[in-house]
């Protein structure tokens, strides 16, 4: 079966710490990878700038170099288009080559908000390519949520009776963001913690567990006025307006199910930017059933759908016998020769080659987009 044909938008030649270089490229040039896809072109803010990165990456020279969308979706060897530009761009990057009847791959967020989103996902179904479709919301696929679900759905705590997260992350300073990141502060931007991290998060959790039933949320503004610094040095250069929360409160219940109890459970969820105490973990995930308890951890980062250097740990409490015991989970061996930022995005790449279904698609990011929306609307910072 021939390669998959990939252009990927955002692939910038002075940004090679940059989610693109970091997470795709890893996949995409792996020998496993190259059996799959082929990447055949770029497209970025200009020619010259989508030639200087098929330089600075080393790529094919046969690869082509478009500076519009509407030009790269009319190109007949192009069959994957990867967007891989800040949020508020999605939409406008990847809507002609959807409209060519193209398959997308999108970061998550899919777009800035959720009308953008629900043009995205109509105009995949009109062409027939929905099921083509994926969002990167890779935690769904990490090996953590799938040991947790696997413990579930085996009965090991019984049925869950609730469900608690508490969070921190978003950004690496509770009080600042560097002056790359500066949009994080404006909320029509789209792309935010409350968008990006504490979304991400509390999709893998729902994926885990189940959707929230008639969610509340409660949100707060702490620091109204963020330091900037710059990127490079780490030097304060002035401060900016947030009108984007800083603590994140949800709140619901989950529906009975084979996993869950057939009275009301809960889930409690709270994400709050930047560090926590000192000592506490980044992340404690708690599923308590009518047997036994599970517990994740992760002491650095809540983001386990990346997973970074130092990995969650999965714990599961015995109620009958007071035992605690660390439930494995793995990385598939071609994973585990990628970068970290590399395997969840590669698991993505994986399910589009072999087109059953496994990946995030437009319509299914948009219920997220959905949910998260609608409990922010009310919200006045």
């Amino acid at each position: 079966m021939a390669p998959i044909r990939v252009a990927i938008v955002g692939l910038s030649a002075s940004a090679k710490t940059a989610w693109a270089s970091r997470a795709h490229l890893p996949y995409l040039l792996s020998a496993r990878g190259r059996e799959r896809f082929e990447i055949v072109a770029l497209l970025n803010s200009s020619v010259d700038a989508a030639k200087a990165a098929i330089a600075a990456y080393e790529l094919p020279a046969t690869t082509k170099a478009y500076g519009d969308p509407d030009a790269l979706a009319a190109d007949a060897d192009v069959d994957l288009v990867v967007v891989n530009t800040r949020v508020d761009v999605h939409h406008a990057v990847i809507r002609p080559s959807v409209a060519a009847g193209k398959a997308a791959f999108v970061e998550w967020p899919l777009a800035q908000d959720a009308a953008h989103a629900r043009d995205l996902a109509d105009l995949a179904r009109e062409k027939g390519v929905l099921a083509k479709s994926a969002v990167g919301l890779q935690g769904r696929l990490s090996p953590v949520a799938k040991a947790v679900r696997a413990a579930l759905d085996a009965g090991r705590i019984g049925k869950l009776l609730s469900v608690e997260v508490r969070a921190f992350g978003g950004t690496n300073d509770r009080d600042a963001v560097p002056n790359t990141l500066s949009y994080f502060l404006d909320r029509d931007v789209g792309g935010h913690i409350y968008s990006i991290g504490a979304a991400h998060l509390i999709d893998l959790v729902q994926s885990v567990v189940g959707e929230v039933e008639s969610p509340q949320a409660q949100f707060t503004l702490q620091r109204p006025t963020v330091t900037i610094k710059d990127a490079a040095t780490g030097a304060a250069i002035g401060t900016a307006p947030s009108n984007v929360p800083d603590l994140i409160l949800i709140s619901g219940t989950l529906a009975p199910s084979a996993i869950v109890a057939p009275h009301a459970a809960s889930l409690h969820y709270r994400y709050r930017r930047g560090q926590q105490f000192p000592g506490d973990p980044a992340l404690t995930w708690t599923l308590a059933g009518e047997t036994g308890e599970i517990r994740v951890t992760s002491e650095k980062s809540a983001t386990i759908s990346v997973i970074n250097d130092f990995p969650p740990t999965v714990e599961l409490y015995d109620f009958a016998t007071g035992a605690v015991e660390l439930i494995s989970w793995q990385w598939l061996p071609w994973q585990e020769e990628l970068p970290i930022f590399a395997r969840g995005i590669g698991a993505i790449y994986e399910a589009i080659s072999e087109g059953k279904g496994g990946q995030v698609t437009f319509e299914d990011a948009l219920k997220r987009h959905e949910q998260l929306e609608g409990l922010l609307a009310p919200w006045k910072a």
